[in-house]
């Protein structure tokens, strides 16, 4: 009897899953709820369509191990969940059981690991290169500003109708207002100011400028893990990563859609190349319309926007910041959903 195995499963670090003979869900180790964020009992006797989405290349492994009567192993299979809302890359092992109340066992391991390290070595490079360019496009701005404020100045001294001069004082106020936007977004930033916050905090501020800023049609969702503990980070920084994301999702519904603040903790994760044993997530999910295919591999690059009017700042400032905390930032998107996921390192919280 499998039974007297379970206790051996329930202490396996490998994701399993054990089917029933009309492949419904039978048992469920701790390994797997943790992975994907799921309860065994509340799904035992569910078919697997009730914890999982993207589930054809599942059944397709299912439907293989059970015709040949042997185990079938797919290297590379993305399954999607309806808790957690993402999508994970995985190997998964079908075996048929010849047992009375369990005819298929589902071993799973995650891939994600070196895709993610070969992510996060991407985004470094990128954020380095995106640094430099916005230095070189900071000096290439804000030489021009000063000769066209020193233009207006001279020109200012030559008027003699104070009406006219009015003129010349909006040209001088305008270039002052770009040169310190230019020294604000586009110079390398001052180093972060690190203290004790509560994720939540920023999100709710980002939540309340937003509607207050888009009061009609716009519904903003939160989905909190109150039970958080307080992180280490710049608030403002964390405050201005979250508003560029959101704002980018108003925009690109129109103002009227759904936008859903989640937070959950999420465990032995690496950043930066170091292994975290706690970190938060955040994910920013809206309803709108999706990332535009062209745009998906260089949505972070700067001056890149799916706007006529963006200036393509937004995402390449947010992914300095996480960077700056040493955390992560991706998304996944299709035509009515776009998903952000940021990742936080917790400070070591002891043994």
């Amino acid at each position: 009897m499998l039974n007297s195995t379970l206790p051996t499963l329930e202490h396996l670090t490998t994701a399993v899953i054990l089917l029933d003979e009309e492949s419904r869900i039978a048992y469920l180790n701790p390994a797997a709820e943790h992975l994907f964020g799921l309860s065994n009992n509340n799904l035992i006797g569910h078919p697997l369509q009730h914890a999982f989405t993207n589930t054809g290349q599942l059944f397709g492994v299912i439907q293989s191990a059970l015709a040949s009567h042997a185990s079938h192993i797919e290297h590379e299979l993305t399954l999607g969940t309806h808790v957690l809302g993402n999508k994970l890359h995985l190997s998964c092992t079908a075996t048929p059981l010849q047992l009375k109340h369990y005819a298929l066992l589902l071993e799973f391991h995650t891939i994600d690991r070196p895709l993610k390290l070969a992510r996060e070595e991407q985004m470094l490079d990128q954020t380095q290169a995106n640094r430099l360019l916005l230095r070189n496009l900071a000096h290439e701005i804000k030489n021009p500003l000063g000769g066209i404020r020193g233009a207006a100045q001279l020109l200012e001294q030559e008027l003699d109708r104070p009406a006219l001069r009015e003129y010349t004082q909006v040209v001088i106020q305008e270039a002052d207002r770009l040169r310190s936007l230019m020294e604000k977004l586009l110079t390398p930033q001052h180093a972060p100011h690190f203290s004790a916050l509560n994720i939540h905090e920023v999100l709710e501020r980002v939540r309340s400028v937003v509607l207050a800023e888009l009061p009609d049609g716009l519904l903003i969702q939160r989905d909190y893990d109150l039970s958080l503990p307080e992180l280490h980070g710049d608030k403002e920084q964390l405050i201005q990563v979250v508003l560029n994301i959101v704002r980018n999702a108003a925009q690109a519904m129109q103002g009227k859609g759904q936008i859903v603040l989640r937070t959950r903790i999420t465990r032995q994760v690496t950043l930066m190349k170091k292994l975290h044993r706690l970190a938060v997530m955040v994910q920013i999910t809206d309803n709108g319309p999706g990332i535009p295919n062209h745009l998906r591999d260089k949505i972070f690059y700067p001056l890149v926007s799916g706007r006529a009017d963006g200036h393509g700042l937004g995402l390449t400032l947010a992914q300095d910041f996480v960077s700056q905390h040493q955390g992560s930032i991706e998304f996944e998107s299709e035509p009515g959903r776009t998903c952000f996921t940021v990742i936080l390192p917790l400070p070591h919280l002891g043994k």
